[in-house]
C-alpha cells in the first residue's frame, strides 16, 4: 500500500490512460507502478506526489430500490456498485475498495476520465461514492490526446470544478434509458412468459424502438415493391479506331415496343458527333473524421462493423496514436499543432513524401465539415509512431485516420468531364469521359479513393462516326437497398436519435435479440411482431419525434437550461400510461409474442434442404436416449429418409445458407467460447473432411 504523505488523487477511466497520465506528469517520466490486491495504480512525483488510479469503465450502475426482479412498472431507483446487481462484474468490489483507501489519504482530487458524457459520469460517481462526496471539490482535467505534451498542459490548466452540465446530462440519459429499458423489457418478457410459461428476453428501449421502426419501414417497402420493366438502348460506335459505348439520351424506355422501334430505326445508320461539352469542376478535400464517418468509411473499405471500428479506435487512442475518437466534430483547430503533427509523421517512410509536401506549404489550413463538438476536435493522428506492433485491423484504421488527416490539408482536385452528343439517324445518344487534371488531395487519400478516369479518343464536332451495332437490354426497377451496419448509423444520426457512443450498440442489440439478421439487415418475423405490438399498444415507444425531443431535453441539461430531475420526471409521465396499457392487454400481447418467439426458435433449428432425399429438411434435433444434438432429415418421421449427421455438443451452430463445394451438403458455422468460429460441412463422408478451423 501507498506510504507517502498527502497527495493529489487522479481518477482515470482505464488502466492504459492511468499509466500514460502518470508517466507524463512525473518529472522524470518514470511513474512508479503499485499494485494493491491486483489493482494497479501509479505514483508520479512533481511539485507534490500524485497518485493516478484507473477505473474499469463504469463501476456504478442503476438498480431498483426494491421489488421483484420481473416486476413492472418500476420508477424508483438508485446508483449502486455494479457488483451489487451484475453476476459477471468481476473484481469491481476490490477495485472500489482500493480507490476508497487511496482517497482517504488524499487532500486534492482530479477527474481525468474521458471528457465526454460517459467519462464525466464515470468520474463523478467514483468521486461521489468511492471517494465520499469529493465531487464537489474535485478539479477537471481535459484533454483530447494522451500525448505527453497535451497531458502536461491539461494538468497545468485544470478546470476549477467538474463539468456539471455534462455530468447532469449523462446521469439523466442513463436514468431515462434505464427507466425505458428496464420497464419495457420486463413488460414484454413477462407477458410472453406469463402466457407460454417459457422465458425469452424481449427488449426495447427509447432508441431501440425507433431504430426497429426504421428497419421495418424499409423492409415493408422492399416487400411491397413491384418491379417494373424498362429497356436500355446502347450503341457501339467507332472513333479513331476505338470503340466507344453510347447511351440513348432517355436512360430508361418504358415499353419494349418503343425501344424496339428506336433500335430498328438506328440500324444501318451512321452517326455524327453534333456537340462536345467540356466542363471542369473542383472537388474539395474531405473533412476529417468524426466517429460516425470513420465507422461508415471502415465498413465501406474493410467491412468492419461500427462497434469493431469504435473498439479499435479506442485502443489507438489509449496508445496515444490518435485523438479521442468518440467525437461528433469535423473541425481541426490550430491549437492541435498542424505542423508539429506533420513533422512527427515525417519520421516514417510511409508518410514522409506526403507530409513533406504539406510542410512546404506557406499556410496550413484544413478542410472542415459543418459538425462541431464542444468537447473534442475531429479525429486526428497525434504524430506518435507505434511503440509496439499493431495488429492488421489496427494498422488499417490508423493508416486511414492518418491519410484522411493529410488529405484534409491537400488542394482541391480538378476534374474535367467531357460529354459528347451523337445523333444516329434521328435519335440522340451520348457518351462521357472523365479526366483528373489535377490530383490534389486524391494523392494523399490513396488507396482509399480511386481515380475514375475514362479516356476518350480525339474527336470534333460534326465528325461522322461508324455505328457498329445497336443493342437493346431489358431490366427491372429495384427496391431501395436494405440497411447495412454503416447506413443504419447514418440514418440514426440524421434522425438525431442515440449518441455517437451508443448507436453501434443499439444496432447490434437488434441482432442479438434476433429482431434482425445479416450484414444487409433483414428484419425477422420476431422483429416485425415486436414492432407491431409496440405500435398498437404503445406507439410513443417507437416515436422518432418523442425520442428526438428527449435528446433535445438532455442537451438543454448540458447547457444548464433545464434540470435533470425535471427531464426524468417528464420521461416517467410519458412511460406510465404506456406500461398501464401493456398491463391491461397482457394476455393478447403475451400470446402474440410467445407465438413469434416459438416460430423464431423453430426457424433457428432449420439447417437447409436434405441433399439425399431432396424433399426433406435438415434440422437440429436431440436424441431421446442420450440427449445429444444431431442433424436429421424431417422425412425420417415419415419413414422416407435416414439421413443424419453429428454436431459439436457445445457452443452454437448457425446455418451459413450455402453448400459445400465438394459434396453439396449444407455448411454451418460452429462457435465455442474458447476458440474462433469455424466452418463445418455436415457430411460425415465429405471428401474434403472440412472439419478444421479456417
Amino acid at each position: 500500500m501507498l506510504n507517502v504523505g498527502k497527495y493529489t488523487l487522479i481518477v482515470t477511466e482505464k488502466p492504459d490512460a492511468a499509466l500514460r497520465i502518470a508517466s507524463a506528469l512525473d518529472v522524470e517520466g518514470k511513474a512508479k507502478r503499485m499494485v494493491d490486491h491486483g489493482v494497479p495504480y501509479y505514483i508520479a512525483r512533481r511539485d507534490r506526489e500524485i497518485v493516478v488510479v484507473p477505473a474499469l469503465g463504469h463501476l456504478y450502475t442503476i438498480a431498483t430500490e426494491k421489488g421483484v426482479r420481473s416486476h413492472y412498472p418500476v420508477f424508483s431507483f438508485k446508483w449502486v456498485p455494479r457488483y451489487a446487481v451484475e453476476k459477471d462484474a468481476g473484481r469491481i468490489h476490490v477495485w472500489l475498495e482500493v480507490i476508497s483507501k487511496l482517497a482517504k489519504e488524499a487532500d486534492a482530487f482530479v477527474d481525468a476520465c474521458d471528457y465526454d458524457i460517459e467519462g464525466s459520469v464515470i468520474g463523478y460517481n467514483i468521486l461521489k461514492y468511492a471517494c465520499q462526496d469529493k465531487e464537489k471539490t474535485a478539479k477537471r482535467m481535459k484533454y483530447s490526446t494522451l500525448t505527453e505534451e497535451e497531458l502536461e498542459k491539461a494538468y497545468d490548466e485544470l478546470a476549477a470544478h467538474l463539468d456539471f452540465g455534462l455530468v447532469e446530462a449523462g446521469l439523466a440519459r442513463h436514468e431515462v434509458d434505464w427507466l425505458y429499458g428496464i420497464n419495457l423489457t420486463r413488460a414484454l418478457t413477462a407477458t410472453a412468459r406469463k402466457w407460454s410459461g417459457q422465458y425469452a428476453t424481449l427488449s426495447t428501449g427509447r432508441v431501440q424502438g425507433p431504430t426497429l421502426k426504421f428497419l421495418a419501414a424499409r423492409e415493408k417497402t422492399i416487400k411491397v415493391f413491384v418491379p417494373t420493366p424498362y429497356w436500355e438502348i446502347k450503341a457501339q460506335i467507332e472513333i479513331a479506331d476505338q470503340t466507344v459505348e453510347c447511351k440513348y439520351e432517355k436512360a430508361k424506355v418504358e415499353t419494349k415496343r418503343e425501344a424496339k422501334g428506336i433500335m430498328d430505326s438506328c440500324r444501318k445508320k451512321n452517326g455524327q458527333i453534333v456537340k462536345i461539352h467540356i466542363e471542369q469542376s473542383l472537388q474539395p478535400p474531405p473533412p476529417p473524421f468524426d466517429l460516425g464517418t470513420l465507422q461508415s468509411e471502415a465498413y465501406r473499405l474493410f467491412g468492419y462493423s461500427p462497434k469493431r471500428t469504435a473498439s479499435i479506435s479506442q485502443q489507438l487512442y489509449l496508445e496515444a496514436l490518435i485523438s479521442y475518437p468518440r467525437t461528433s466534430s469535423q473541425k481541426l483547430p490550430p491549437t492541435i499543432g498542424y505542423a508539429n503533427i506533420l513533422k512527427k509523421l515525417n519520421r516514417t517512410p510511409q508518410y514522409r513524401t506526403l507530409s513533406a509536401e504539406l510542410l512546404a506549404k506557406a499556410q496550413l489550413r484544413p478542410s472542415e465539415g459543418k459538425k462541431e463538438d464542444p468537447a473534442h476536435p475531429a479525429i486526428f493522428p497525434t504524430g506518435n509512431l507505434p511503440q509496439q506492433s499493431l495488429d492488421h485491423a489496427e494498422k488499417r484504421i490508423w493508416d486511414l485516420v492518418v491519410l484522411r488527416f493529410l488529405a484534409a490539408f491537400g488542394e482541391p482536385a480538378l476534374k474535367q468531364t467531357t460529354k459528347a452528343c451523337v445523333r444516329i439517324g434521328d435519335h440522340p445518344f451520348h457518351f462521357e469521359g472523365r479526366h483528373t487534371v489535377k490530383q490534389g488531395w486524391l494523392r494523399f487519400y490513396a488507396p482509399y479513393v480511386g481515380f475514375d478516369d475514362i479516356a476518350l479518343p480525339t474527336m470534333k464536332e460534326g465528325q461522322n462516326v461508324h455505328v457498329e451495332r445497336v443493342d437493346l437490354r431489358g431490366g427491372f426497377t429495384k427496391p431501395p437497398p436494405r440497411y447495412n451496419p454503416g447506413s443504419i448509423l447514418k440514418k440514426m444520426e440524421r434522425e438525431q436519435i442515440g449518441t455517437k457512443a451508443t448507436r453501434a450498440e443499439i444496432a447490434e442489440t437488434l441482432q442479438d435479440r434476433k429482431y434482425a439478421k445479416g450484414q444487409t439487415t433483414v428484419l425477422t418475423d420476431l422483429g416485425f411482431e415486436v414492432l407491431e405490438v409496440l405500435e398498437k399498444y404503445c406507439p410513443a415507444v417507437v416515436s422518432v419525434k418523442m425520442t428526438r425531443e428527449l435528446e433535445g431535453e438532455m442537451e438543454r441539461i448540458q447547457t444548464e437550461e433545464k434540470k435533470k430531475e425535471e427531464v426524468v420526471s417528464e420521461a416517467v409521465e410519458i412511460l406510465r400510461p404506456v406500461l398501464e396499457r401493456i398491463k391491461q392487454n397482457e394476455e393478447v400481447i403475451g400470446e402474440r409474442l410467445s407465438n413469434a418467439v416459438r416460430k423464431r426458435k423453430a426457424e433457428e433449428l432449420i439447417i437447409g434442404k436434405c441433399p439425399v432425399c431432396k424433399s426433406g429438411t435438415l434440422m437440429i434435433l436431440r436424441s431421446k436416449k442420450s440427449g445429444k444434438r444431431f442433424v436429421g432429415c424431417t422425412n425420417f418421421f415419415k419413414g422416407l429418409c435416414q439421413t443424419s449427421a453429428p454436431l459439436p455438443q457445445r457452443g452454437t451452430v448457425k446455418p451459413l445458407g450455402r453448400s459445400c463445394p465438394a459434396c453439396k451438403w449444407p455448411l454451418v458455422q460452429a462457435k465455442m467460447k474458447e476458440r474462433h468460429p469455424w466452418t463445418l460441412c455436415l457430411n460425415p463422408k465429405c471428401p474434403r473432411k472440412d472439419r478444421k478451423p479456417k
